[in-house]
């Protein structure tokens, strides 16, 4: 279908939180009984929830959600999955990265995206994941797309110290994959080949024209969140920002590895959002963070195993928050197998991201058409 006219300086950062974030520890509804019945080793206690309202509450160190929250800027979006859930790690990721849960996705729903917004691939960093390896939520056919290990090191050939072997190296390289034959795996090969070249010239200056007051952490995380700060301040046309915090797998140590991570994220989201503020960018971004599932309701001991429904969350200046979406019962007949139910499609929030924020017809992208959620202001 075909694509509306676009607002360049409206972006979408995407953190994935890899391996399954228990959502019952995460928004907790602190008041009903059930919670710590079926939780008694690992449930968090009353008085360290952060209350948001009677009935619900966020885990102890999401500090920097609480403020967002508080200013209206945060969307927390209870019961989020899809019908028939699937507990595998590489299926559901699979499923949410294609927003496909009957069939083998052939692309992510994020390469799509890319494709509608620079439909000649103009610019070779429209999509640009941090990370060593690029999820499939960015992959669509004949869509360029950058994944950045580390910026500081970015760019073709970087373990060559002489510079001048470098350039030799890189001119090469160039002449190698500068033409196009007739043979379709050589002209694919060849595109990549001048794609990476132009990609890596651009990124590698993106360092040189930033700077910050802002003192982020040494975490993973953080560090990632700093480099999409610098790219985005670099003003060269990036529109989706991609990256993965992994670790959220706790089928073991759930108390004290949950607190770390969410920890970790929260300071992390804190500083990246205080840095976009600092440059005039913070009203050009939102930040969608999801996993692809949810936990168990009970305990297996000191963790918790593979679950259904989940949390999503949405923020940003620009984001209309509140609560979207029920948060599932925790009534036994109202379980998915011992999981708690989905309430709404995660496709629904895709679809309000995509349309309300980025202008694009989310219908192709997502397969359908899904309820959306007034996300954005």
């Amino acid at each position: 279908m075909p694509t509306r006219k676009t607002s360049n300086s409206k972006s979408l950062v995407v953190v994935q939180l890899a391996g399954g974030n228990d959502a019952l520890n995460t928004i907790i509804p602190y008041t009903d009984s059930r919670y710590f019945d079926g939780r008694r080793n690992v449930a968090l206690s009353q008085e360290s929830v952060i209350k948001l309202n009677d009935e619900l509450g966020m885990r102890p160190g999401m500090d920097t959600f609480k403020k967002f929250w508080d200013s209206g800027q945060l969307a927390i979006i209870n019961g989020i999955g899809y019908p028939n859930p699937n507990r595998s790690h590489f299926r559901s990721m699979d499923i949410w990265y294609t927003a496909d849960n009957e069939n083998l996705g052939q692309e992510g729903w994020l390469g799509k995206a890319i494709r509608d917004l620079d439909p000649t691939a103009e610019n070779v960093l429209t999509g640009v994941n941090f990370g060593r390896s690029l999820p499939r939520a960015m992959y669509a056919k004949d869509v360029p797309v950058s994944s950045v290990g580390n910026l500081d090191t970015y760019g073709l050939f970087p373990d060559i110290e002489s510079e001048l072997d470098r350039e030799v190296t890189v001119n090469a390289f160039s002449r190698m994959y500068g033409g196009r034959g007739k043979d379709l795996i050589k002209d694919f090969i060849s595109q990549t080949g001048v794609n990476a070249l132009k990609g890596a010239d651009v990124i590698r200056s993106v360092s040189g024209k930033y700077s910050s007051s802002i003192e982020y952490s040494s975490s993973a995380i953080a560090q990632q969140l700093q480099s999409i700060a610098k790219v985005i301040c670099a003003e060269i046309g990036t529109r989706i920002y991609y990256t993965t915090y992994g670790g959220f797998d706790t089928h073991s140590g759930l108390v004290d590895t949950h607190s770390k991570l969410w920890n970790g994220l929260s300071a992390a989201i804190g500083d990246f959002m205080d840095d976009l503020r600092l440059h005039d960018k913070h009203e050009d971004i939102i930040v969608l963070i999801w996993s692809e599932f949810g936990r168990r309701v009970v305990d297996n001991g000191a963790g918790t195993d593979h679950g259904a429904g989940g949390v999503g969350f949405l923020l940003g200046s620009s984001v209309d928050g509140g609560f979207f979406g029920e948060y599932p019962s925790l009534e036994p007949k109202y379980l998915d197998e011992g999981d708690l139910q989905f309430n709404n499609d995660f496709r629904g929030t895709y679809s309000s991201i995509l349309e309300q924020w980025l202008d694009l017809d989310p219908v192709s992208i997502v397969g359908g058409n899904y309820e959306q959620f007034s996300l954005v202001k």
